[in-house]
């Protein structure tokens, strides 16, 4: 049988290119800082993003977490949209390591209204004072949804009258450049820190990089070391980030347009799909029993996830082939004959 893996954009397996690397790569001990590979990775996502400084991490729970503990004191909130991934997928994190709290905000397809993000933010002694308002970039649980420039610009507004950071989770921060037609400096500008994802939609087999100013950076060090990120030679992971990171924005496209065809085939099968949330490279669909159809999928060959009880939800990814889409509905098709 050949297997359909639409979990998950990150269940890509490195490139031939990418193995070469990694074998072939110049490596020393990086928690001494002196991993070149490590080094020429760094330095080309800050160029990339207009940054000055970055620090390469092994995930992105610990990049944004690392972000939040620079930003915040003790018993602060942080802003955020609705259904983002600090909140919803970072166990606890916020809480255990910076002593923090959430205050989410409603963001229809992830994009908060400025006055709401304003109406959130607190300044009182009877409250959690707020220290910083971060966004997500693309916005995973709205669908892989985009914010658009200008609402990035009104919400950066906001916090800079009141005098706050804004931290980017850019997890899939180069599915929202393509998808905006922009350019990666031109989206990261405004904000603080970014946190960008190596292994989601790029196609590294590990890792994450903060993006920061350099006056942040050994600080981050020290956290990064503090929750057991320090890693020895690393340049054997770098190098695969590397081309991930210069390779892989190229094919991000494909990726969209693939989750499209796929949107637009559901929609025949008489499912429930809201085409206005297909901007990247993933589709939900609302089932009844979600798990129950994942299972019959499963039987079938296909590989997707339930996010809840009535959600579906289908990633597309770089390792698909052309024809996996088509056989990808016929397969759904049958599951849902099935039922």
């Amino acid at each position: 049988m050949h297997w359909i893996d639409l979990r998950s954009d990150t269940v890509t397996k490195p490139t031939p290119a990418m193995r070469q690397a990694m074998a072939e790569a110049e490596v020393g001990d990086d928690v001494y800082g002196e991993d070149p590979t490590v080094g020429r990775l760094e330095a080309l996502a800050a160029e990339m993003l207009g940054f000055e400084a970055a620090l390469f991490m092994p995930s992105g729970t610990m990049t944004n977490q690392v972000a939040l503990m620079l930003h915040l004191k003790r018993g602060q909130e942080v802003i955020a949209p609705k259904g983002a991934h600090i909140y919803e997928y970072e166990p606890g994190s916020l809480a255990v390591l910076s002593g923090g709290t959430i205050r989410l905000v409603e963001a229809p397809y992830g994009i908060p209204d400025p006055e709401a993000v304003r109406a959130a933010i607190h300044t009182s002694v009877h409250q959690a004072p707020t220290g910083l308002i971060a966004l997500e970039n693309t916005h995973n649980t709205a669908g892989g949804t985009v914010v658009p420039i200008p609402a990035q610009r009104a919400i950066q507004q906001v916090a800079e009258e009141a005098g706050l950071p804004t931290h980017l989770d850019g997890a899939r921060f180069f599915n929202a450049v393509t998808a905006l037609n922009t350019t990666p400096v031109e989206l990261a500008k405004g904000f603080r820190t970014i946190s960008i994802c190596l292994s989601k939609g790029l196609g590294a087999p590990v890792g994450s990089i903060l993006l920061m100013p350099r006056a942040y950076r050994a600080e981050a060090w020290r956290y990064r070391k503090l929750l057991g990120g320090g890693m020895r030679q690393a340049g054997v992971l770098a190098a695969a980030g590397l081309i991930a990171l210069s390779e892989g924005p190229k094919h991000l496209a494909r990726d969209h347009q693939m989750a499209r065809a796929l949107a637009e085939g559901l929609l025949r099968l008489h499912l429930e799909v809201d085409l206005q949330a297909v901007q990247t490279n993933m589709v939900y669909v609302q089932v009844p029993q979600a798990p129950a159809l994942v299972q019959r999928l499963r039987e079938l060959g296909l590989l997707a996830n339930a996010m809840g009880p009535n959600r579906v939800r289908f990633v597309t990814h770089r390792d698909l082939q052309d024809e996996d889409i088509p056989q990808a509905l016929k397969r759904i098709e049958q599951a849902l004959q099935i039922a």
